[in-house]
């Protein structure tokens, strides 16, 4: 089983381009996703039913058909708040300055 506190395990869309979300540490919440609706590949929320469609595909992404997926890490981060170094707390030591 997959323990990566990111990996979302439930997804449910809610009004006005909002998904309820819920992680595998327990983490849930609404997203509000507004932002990117009507824009490029998101015109296809326009389709209330398309939008309504959304899922966990076998990557752990978020995704609506086969075209739009979302970074569970991402709306991992969106969601708490918490900084990227709370959640991999060695990324910081891989860091190669430039």
């Amino acid at each position: 089983m997959n323990d990566d506190p990111t990996r979302p395990v439930a997804v449910e869309p809610r009004n006005g381009f909002r998904i309820w979300i819920k992680f595998q540490d327990g983490q849930e919440g609404e997203i509000d996703l507004s932002h990117l609706a009507g824009n490029g590949i998101f015109k296809a929320w326009n389709d209330r039913d398309f939008f309504e469609s959304v899922r966990i595909n076998s990557y752990d992404e978020v995704a609506w058909g086969d075209e739009i997926d979302m970074c569970p890490d991402s709306l991992y981060l969106q969601l708490t708040g918490k900084p990227v170094e709370e959640i991999w707390p060695g990324l910081a030591a891989t860091k190669v300055n430039a």
